[in-house]
This record gives structure tokens, C-alpha cells and sequence, in this order.
């Protein structure tokens, strides 16, 4: 196995700041990601487009992260990772501030693709660090800690937008963001040690990428995740067409379903290091039962509040235990496969909206439910095989080692 390959960090490391510079940075990533959402109007007015172009500015983010972070991790994969990792920050400040004094839109999206292109590798980097820095048995929890980053800018991102963007002008939240990244770069410039370069290049990489288990979770990842995105993405519409909630209650049931979200993703971390198959199968049932619950309670307020606040808290449950089996099967060269798995992330939003927005205009707003409870089904089914292909590597190590062992 290849559980704890990654070095421990040199004693005058600083491991508290170390991650509280990866979860800033993390945070600023996704908050950029969620940012639009809240000021699309004034967006689309100041830089003369539609409403509808200046929320491809989304996509552009979205893209920048599941196409340019795999390309970046590739490019990059024999540098050293203090190095790295503080010039993807400086990066993702320097797309942000384009973004900020950008005179058009194609220049806009210039500012959000180069921010974008960091995010993954940059994840990946903070990953592969926590996981030295909290030790042996503690990969779920590293995990999670650095991914809280993200799960609070989903619950952050929008709202902050809208309050920033609405009330002043809708480029004063992206520099908020890039101050606060500075901060987060200087963190880790002032507390992350220095280490050698890899030994691992980009063969090696890509060798782990392939590997059986690791092209599962990303598999899983995409397809378990989706299901969550073809609800969430429609959830207001939902709540108040059929649900038929004030509109005064809808923010306060968003905010407590991120809440949930960062709650849940902890408590995955923990429990995926008690029991990874146990977490995974656990986290993609639950996801099944509830999803299909969504359409059949639709119309009842106070059973669907409690819908939405067990999905909130499993919306990002799955991250932890996922980045962990590919950890698990990663060795030396974990970083692009974490790097394709965090995009995966964003490919199973895109997908998620996407096949939601079908269902919503055929009518279905109702039933979306049921669409990402048969996603969920499929993930648990990928999910169940990826361990199975975890259990068999394990025996198969085990008698090599064992055939070595009778031959000395």
C-alpha cells in the first residue's frame, strides 16, 4: 500500500500556518469561482454584454480548473513545492487583478482563466502537505481541513459577491479576494519549509493516474457528485415554485445548507480515516435515500427544510474520502492525480447544471431529484469497485511481499 508515502515536513516547519496559507488560498480560489453568481447584473452592465455572456464567465472558471490545472501539474511536476506553490498564488492573484481593472469582457475572461489555471495544482500542492504535516492515519483529516477552504466559499462566495459587488461596484469582492490571497501567499512564504524537488516527473504521473483505482475515484467523483449539482443548481426555483418557501426564508435555508457542507465534509475526514470503504459507502447511500426523497416531499415545507439540511450535509462528504483513496494509490506522485480529481469537481457542477437545466425545461423541476439519485446509485456502484480494486491491490502486495520474504 501506499497509505503514508509522503514525507513528513523538517521540524522547523510551521504546520498550523502551513495550512492555514493552503485553506486562504483554497478559499480564495473557490470564493473567485462563486463570486459571479452574486454580481451578474452589474457584470454584464459595465462591460456591455448580456446576462446570459457574462455568466460564461463561470464556465471560463470552470474550464481554466478542469482543462488548464491537469496541463499546469504536467508542466510543472519536477519543481519544488514551496516554490510552486507561492507562484500559483502570486498566479491566482495576478488573474484576479486583471479581472478587477479589466476595460472589457474578453479581457475579463482572460483575468478568470488565468486565475483558474492555479486552482488544482494549487489544491493538490496543499493536499500533499497537509497530509505530511498531520501524519500517519490522518490523510481523511488533512484532506478535510484543506478542503473546508472550499466548502466555506461556496457559502461565502455568492452571498459575498451580492453583498460587495451590489452595495459598491461588482470589482471590489474580486479584490478582496486578491488581498486576501496576498495574505495567504505570505503565510506560506513566511511558515511553509523548503524541499527538494521531486524525484517523480511527469511519467510518473501520469503512470498513477492510470492506475485502477485512482481512475475510478475520478470517475466517481464526476459521476456521484453530479447528482447533487442537477438538485443544488435548481434548489431555489424549487423551493419556492413547488415548496412554495417566503422568499425571506430561502437565504437563511442556502446559508444552513453550506454550513452543513462544511460540517460534513469534517466529519467525512475523520470517519474516512476509521474506515475509507465504510465512509464511502455510507456517504453515497445517504446521498441515494435523500436525493430520491427530494420529489416526494416537494411539496411539504417542513420535511423538505429537513431534506435540504441532510444534503447540505453530505453535498461535500464525498470529497474527503475520495481525495484519500487516490491518495491511498498516489506513492510519489500524487499531485496530478489530485489535481484531475479536484477538476472532476467542477466537471460534475457543469454536468450536474447542465442535465438539471434539461429536466427544468421539460418540466421536471419536481423530479430533478430523482436524476441525481440515479447518479448517486452509479457513484455508490464505482465507489463499491474502486475499493474491490483498493482490496485486491492490497492482497496482491501482500503475497509479493510475502513470495520475497520465502526466496531470501
Amino acid at each position: 500500500m501506499t497509505d503514508d508515502t509522503a514525507p513528513p515536513l523538517p521540524p522547523r516547519a510551521h504546520p498550523a500556518w502551513v495550512l492555514t496559507g493552503f485553506v486562504l488560498l483554497v478559499f480564495c480560489t473557490g470564493t473567485a469561482e462563486y463570486l459571479v453568481a452574486g454580481v451578474l447584473p452589474q457584470l454584464a452592465a459595465d462591460v456591455g454584454v448580456s446576462t446570459a455572456a457574462a455568466g460564461q464567465t463561470v464556465t471560463a472558471y470552470a474550464l481554466g480548473v478542469a482543462v488548464g490545472g491537469p496541463v499546469v501539474t504536467i508542466l510543472t511536476a519536477r519543481l519544488p513545492r514551496k516554490g510552486l506553490a507561492l507562484s500559483l498564488g502570486l498566479v491566482f492573484v495576478l488573474g484576479t487583478l486583471v479581472t478587477v481593472v479589466a476595460p472589457t469582457y474578453a479581457w475579463v475572461i482572460v483575468g478568470r482563466v488565468v486565475s483558474a489555471c492555479s486552482q488544482a495544482t494549487l489544491f493538490a500542492i496543499g493536499l500533499t502537505t497537509a497530509a505530511a504535516a498531520m501524519g500517519p492515519g490522518r490523510q481523511g483529516r488533512a484532506v478535510a481541513i484543506v478542503s473546508s477552504g472550499l466548502t466555506v466559499a461556496t457559502v461565502l462566495g455568492v452571498p459575498l459577491g451580492a453583498l460587495l459587488g451590489g452595495n459598491l461596484n461588482w470589482r471590489t469582492p474580486f479584490l478582496v479576494v486578491a488581498v486576501v490571497a496576498v495574505a495567504g501567499v505570505l503565510i506560506l512564504w513566511s511558515s511553509m519549509p523548503r524541499t527538494p524537488a521531486p524525484a517523480t516527473g511527469v511519467r510518473d504521473e501520469i503512470r498513477t493516474l492510470v492506475r485502477g483505482p485512482v481512475l475510478l475515484a475520478v470517475t466517481t467523483t464526476v459521476v456521484g457528485f453530479a447528482g447533487v449539482g442537477i438538485v443544488f443548481t435548481y434548489l431555489v426555483p424549487l423551493l419556492s415554485d413547488v415548496t412554495g418557501l417566503a422568499a425571506a426564508v430561502i437565504p437563511a435555508l442556502l446559508l444552513a445548507y453550506g454550513v452543513g457542507g462544511f460540517v460534513g465534509n469534517l466529519v467525512a475526514g475523520r470517519c474516512a480515516d476509521l474506515d475509507l470503504g465504510r465512509t464511502l459507502i455510507a456517504v453515497f447511500g445517504a446521498l441515494v435515500v435523500t436525493l430520491a426523497l427530494f420529489p416526494l416531499v416537494a411539496e411539504h415545507p417542513a420535511p423538505m427544510i429537513v431534506m435540504v439540511l441532510v444534503l447540505g450535509l453530505l453535498s461535500t462528504a464525498t470529497i474527503a474520502p475520495l481525495q484519500s483513496l487516490v491518495l491511498r494509490h498516489a506513492g510519489a506522485a500524487p499531485t496530478l492525480s489530485l489535481a484531475v480529481n479536484v477538476g472532476a469537481f467542477n466537471m460534475a457542477n457543469a454536468v450536474g447544471s447542465a442535465l438539471g437545466g434539461v429536466g427544468v425545461a421539460a418540466g421536471l423541476l419536481r423530479w430533478g431529484g430523482v436524476g441525481g439519485a440515479v447518479f448517486a446509485v452509479v457513484g455508490l456502484v464505482l465507489a463499491l469497485l474502486a475499493l474491490r480494486t483498493t482490496t485486491q491491490t492490497t492482497a496482491a502486495q501482500a503475497t509479493q511481499s510475502t513470495t520475497q520474504e520465502d526466496h531470501q
